[in-house]
């Protein structure tokens, strides 16, 4: 081998190992945040005879991690790619949803499936679900919500960028997260934790204020804010019939569905600033018209009053945008048309850099912004050269012809495995209305049902489900270039494992 493959080999195996120790890291994590819920013990010690159930997961990813994290961890701490923090990313978060799984398969005997399934739904901040929450434990009630407030946030990256600042912009931007609060990646990151850790306590103050006990205002809240939808409750937030506790409700899942950095904008005060996003300018239109429509065409022929109506129009549609999955009613008698404008909000989904899915709304108002200068285009000279811009934050953000192409792309292949998602659940058997719903609703990270996810689904419905929401979490593309590394680097990657540990 030459001197400059001796040294291609080398800073890759170095790569690697870095790879391999901050992914080591992670999995410590995971292992720590699966022994949170074991603080519900202190309240109900009946359910000790549970606690095995997690302390022998968290154990062994734990173990894991330090076997992992203290041999290879590097000298000095390595600058990682995008590439190499979709490698991290998807590692990750495939083993932390599988060891997080095995709580609910032991404690409550579900399938390894069913297990995964609920597991990834709550990391993906999904909230469809197959648990009976009439039947579950206290501490798994707790973990569901706890691991959708981790992955509201991402929070083992968010926490490793905040430790090991140098890694840290692979790691966000692979997780989907690009703008920074502040230019430090170090500071950003505990900005974040911050507004996400108020929301949390204001949520639960408020929705104890409202009437929920502790216990139920934490099992909202979590859930609300990470724009989740798990519930401790068969019908969700629809068991109060509460018109303030469903005005909580909306304001955390606004919240929640806010780009971290217009939220940080906000609470700054610069309001001016704020109301120039376009993402806020889109929502801005989107829930009045479409609760609008809800309320014409859906509810006032199905409730008895003109409030029930209005409230029903505007929390459904808020719960849909945002991508929170919360819901006050079951749709088994709406008809096509309300189906039709909750579909379409799924899809269209929350802000970027927030806890929400769906395509984005910075990517449908770019969508629209680019048709609007296409049509200008004609009427000016030729020569004439735009500056075609949107604003990020309190910059103008301008866009190239290639940052349109790249939307216009993300969008064709997020619209094709919708189809062919929705096409696997309707060869099952399932209406094509209820397959479009159900499968808008997964690889949207949604979480509203129309009947089709349960306990008793097919397998391979609810794989084809656990696919679409890690896409829609992860971002496609993410998903791709991690695999694509993985892959690539395949051999490299034997004769790393294969190695003698740095000394």
């Amino acid at each position: 081998m030459t001197n400059r493959g001796m040294r291609t080999d080398y800073a890759l195996r170095q790569r690697y190992r870095a790879i391999f120790s901050y992914t080591g890291m992670i999995f410590m994590l995971g292992g720590l945040l699966m022994l949170t819920p074991l603080i519900a013990l202190l309240a109900w010690p009946e359910e000790q005879i549970y606690r095995l159930g997690f302390i022998i997961p968290a154990a062994i990813i734990f173990g894991m991690g330090m076997m992992m994290w203290i041999p290879l961890r590097p000298r000095e701490p390595i600058v990682l790619t995008v590439q190499e923090g979709g490698v991290i990313v998807l590692i990750s978060w495939i083993m932390i949803c599988v060891f997080s799984a095995f709580p609910l398969m032991i404690i409550n005997k579900l399938g390894f499936t069913q297990a995964v399934f609920e597991s990834v739904s709550g990391y993906t901040t999904t909230g469809l679900s197959v648990v009976d929450v009439t039947k579950a434990s206290h501490l798994i009630l707790l973990w569901r919500s706890i691991m959708q407030l981790a992955g509201g946030a991402g929070f083992a990256i968010i926490i490793l960028a905040s430790i090991t600042e140098p890694a840290g912009p692979g790691f966000t931007i692979a997780e989907g997260r690009t703008d920074q609060l502040v230019p430090n990646v170090r500071r950003s990151s505990k900005l974040v934790l911050r507004i996400y850790s108020g929301y949390a306590i204001v949520g639960v103050a408020a929705y104890c204020l409202a009437g929920m006990t502790p216990f139920e205002a934490i099992n909202h809240a979590f859930p609300a804010i990470s724009t989740g939808g798990f519930s401790d409750k068969p019908e969700s937030i629809g068991h109060w019939n509460s018109a303030t506790i469903e005005a909580i409700t909306i304001a955390l899942m606004i919240m929640g569905n806010l780009n971290f950095l217009t939220a940080y904008l906000f609470l700054k005060g610069k309001l001016k600033t704020v109301t120039r996003n376009g993402e806020v300018r889109l929502m801005a239109f989107l829930i009045p018209v479409s609760s609008l429509i809800l309320f014409i065409f859906v509810c006032r022929g199905l409730y008895p009053t003109f409030g029930k109506s209005i409230r029903v129009a505007i929390f459904e549609t808020v719960s849909a945008l945002t991508t929170t999955g919360f819901s006050t009613v079951s749709y088994t008698n709406w008809n096509g048309l309300g189906i039709l404008v909750l579909i379409v909000l799924m899809i269209i989904g929350g802000g970027t850099c927030s806890t929400a899915g769906g395509i984005k709304q910075y990517r449908i108002y770019l969508l629209f912004k680019s048709l609007l200068w296409e049509i200008r285009r004609p009427l000016f000279p030729r020569t004439t050269v735009f500056g075609n811009y949107v604003w990020q934050g309190e910059q103008k953000d301008y866009i190239s012809d290639v940052r349109i192409r790249q939307v216009s792309n993300y969008l064709f292949l997020y619209l094709a495995t919708f189809i062919i998602g929705s096409g696997i659940l309707a060869a099952h058997g399932y209406g094509l209305r209820e397959s479009l719903f159900e499968f808008a609703s997964a690889i949207g990270t949604v979480g509203l049902s129309i009947g089709i996810t349960s306990v008793s689904s097919p397998h391979i419905v609810l794989w084809t489900e656990i696919f679409g929401m890690f896409l829609g979490r992860l971002e496609f593309f993410i998903v791709f270039l991690g695999f694509m590394k993985i892959i690539g680097d395949s051999h490299a990657m034997f004769r790393i494992m294969k190695s003698e540990p740095q000394k």
